[in-house]
């Protein structure tokens, strides 16, 4: 094993966890054991689109939340089951996560992607 084998599965406590969220993911939450995000969505397709994304991510880092879903939000739960606790892979699949599924071409990075219209037949996700 090497030293940074033992960096991904170190297991955080719940005052470092917090600490990390506050500065790196302040969408984010820990609760029972699990850092966490609700996504709200303009309707199932958005939904769906959402749940695809994460499934996407997870299945490439090899790494697989707990995901929940209604008509208009899903929630992420991370946590490092081998570990039994939440670790650096958390971390690092919840920034990715956040990073993609909260793009907004055009309103933030400029380009010639314009992102989706203010329009409600266009709506994907609520940002943040």
């Amino acid at each position: 094993m090497t030293s940074s084998d033992r960096r991904q599965d170190t297991v955080y406590d719940e005052e470092t966890i917090k600490a990390r969220l506050a500065e790196e993911l302040p969408n984010w939450y820990f609760e029972n054991g699990w850092i966490r995000r609700k996504y709200k969505t303009s309707g199932w397709k958005s939904t769906l689109m959402v749940i695809n994304t994460v499934g996407h991510l997870a299945e490439a880092a090899f790494h697989h939340p707990d995901i929940s879903a209604s008509y208009a939000f899903v929630v992420v739960k991370l946590m490092n089951h081998a570990a039994k606790g939440v670790t650096d892979k958390d971390f690092e699949l919840a920034r990715k996560i956040e990073d993609v599924v909260m793009w907004q071409p055009g309103q933030i990075e400029g380009g010639s992607l314009e992102g989706t219209p203010d329009d409600p037949r266009f709506k994907y996700i609520k940002y943040d």
